[in-house]
């Protein structure tokens, strides 16, 4: 069960004291140490191993617990979780490193191992919605496919989807930044030709992500694939020929919150590459990665796109822990256009 909520003061303390009390009684024996912060759960290495309790679902979990591990020299790490759901992706990201890596789910005083949850099964496009992709090419936007869902970008940020209308069974294209600026624009707009209505708004977005120095919203949403969509233009950034977009292996939760995104292509020695982006420090990127290879091309190289900035020695060690390689490839960040 999950700890109350709580000052973070007092709730690091709660934390501590359910981490040693959960390895105590799943071990047999009180654990040497005092178990430390680990953001807002606890952390504690005991004999070669790192245990971590994670509370609540901070973004990368698994990647920050294994930075954590390697900056200690341990032998191996077991992350604690209350969330099932959560704990059964982490499992499956964990078969991705080769430090052994164990992922329990908290339940009450016990540990239960958590089992790897499979990815989505892919997914194809409505053949209603298909027939849209001329419409989103006409209205200036970049089309793109991700599990089954046709939307159109501009400068890597969403700015249409093609739906099925569930009351008339007929595809029709929602202009708008998100679900909830999709039905206000269509209760606002409706009767626009779509084609009109996307270009006013194409035209909109492109200005606000190509000013210099912009300081709106629309320039900060999405970064990563607004860095995806210039290394498409110039693959020899994250030194390779060749580079097309690649969906990722799960559906990202919404268009507003930074998620890694990925490309595929060939390097000069012919040899396939799956590139793994992100803009901001995100440790988890390298299992991102590691899992976008595992699911689309198992043997090519991984190379992790990153601004300069975000390179940090904890995401190289990570990178360092994944199976079949992860190369670190620090990039000028996109920005507006010349």
């Amino acid at each position: 069960m999950a700890l109350p909520p709580a000052d973070p003061a007092r709730r690091a303390r709660l934390n501590a004291l359910k981490l040693a009390a959960l390895v105590r009684d799943h071990r047999g024996g009180e654990p040497h140490g005092q178990p430390t912060e680990f953001g807002a759960g606890a952390a504690l290495v005991v004999d070669r191993a790192a245990w971590i309790l994670v509370d609540g679902a901070p973004v990368g979990p698994l990647g920050a617990a294994l930075a954590w591990a390697t900056a200690r020299a341990v032998d191996a790490l077991h992350v604690v979780i209350d969330d099932a759901a959560v704990a059964g992706r982490l499992a499956r990201r964990s078969e991705l490193v080769t430090l052994p890596t164990t992922v329990w789910v908290a339940a009450g005083r016990d540990l239960v191992a958590a089992a790897a949850a499979p990815l989505p099964e892919p997914s194809l496009v409505d053949p209603r919605c298909a027939a849209l992709e001329e419409l989103i090419v006409a209205g200036g936007a970049d089309p793109l496919v991700e599990h089954g869902v046709l939307a159109g970008e501009v400068e890597g940020l969403e700015v249409c989807r093609a739906v099925v209308d569930d009351a008339t069974g007929e595809a029709r294209l929602d202009v708008g930044i998100g679900a909830h600026d999709r039905e206000a624009f269509r209760l606002l707009h409706g009767d626009r030709p779509t084609v009109e209505a996307l270009r006013d708004v194409v035209a909109y977005v492109r200005r606000h992500r190509r000013a210099a120095g912009s300081a709106h919203a629309l320039d900060r949403l999405a970064a990563e694939r607004r860095l995806r969509r210039r290394l498409l233009g110039e693959p020899a950034a994250a030194g390779l020929r060749s580079l097309t977009v690649l969906a990722p292996p799960e559906p990202r939760a919404n268009v507003k919150d930074p998620a890694p995104c990925f490309a595929v292509g060939t390097d000069d020695d012919g040899r396939s590459a799956v590139v793994a982006i992100a803009v901001g420090i995100d440790l988890d990127l390298p299992l991102a990665g590691a899992e976008a290879r595992r699911a689309y091309e198992p043997g090519a190289r991984l190379v992790l796109a990153v601004p300069a900035r975000d390179a940090v020695p904890a995401l190289a060690r990570v990178a360092a822990l994944v199976r079949g390689g992860a190369d670190v490839r620090a990039v000028a960040p996109a920005g507006p256009a010349r």
